[in-house]
């Protein structure tokens, strides 16, 4: 049997074996071993159980992006219609000065 002091790195020739794979059943160093769910594993072996299922989207996500963009910049036109069309409704004695200058106290 093989004794973990006499194993060298499967990826590190060099270095010293720390720990071995339950899955693989390859030695490896300190830096290429990592621990997942209370266990020592490679990174090869991790991939593996950790890999992601791909899943498709359906076909009307696009859409609903495309939809949601339309409508976020039609409520930005309304609104600065809006206010637009309220810098019209204010008075021409507003634009005209005489609420800046103060002569509307006078007046009274």
């Amino acid at each position: 049997m093989n004794r973990l002091a006499d194993q060298r790195c499967f990826n590190h020739s060099l270095r010293e074996a720390a720990a071995r794979c339950p899955d693989c059943g390859r030695f490896y160093c300190r830096e290429c071993i990592t621990e997942h769910e209370e266990k020592v594993i490679c990174a090869v072996c991790l991939r593996k159980r950790v890999k992601p299922t791909l899943t498709r989207r359906p076909w009307f996500i696009g859409a609903v992006r495309v939809a949601g963009c339309l409508f976020g910049l039609l409520v930005g036109w309304l609104f600065f219609y809006g206010c637009g069309r309220a810098l019209l409704a204010v008075p021409s004695s507003f634009h005209e000065g005489a609420v800046w200058r103060g002569d509307w106290l006078d007046s009274r």
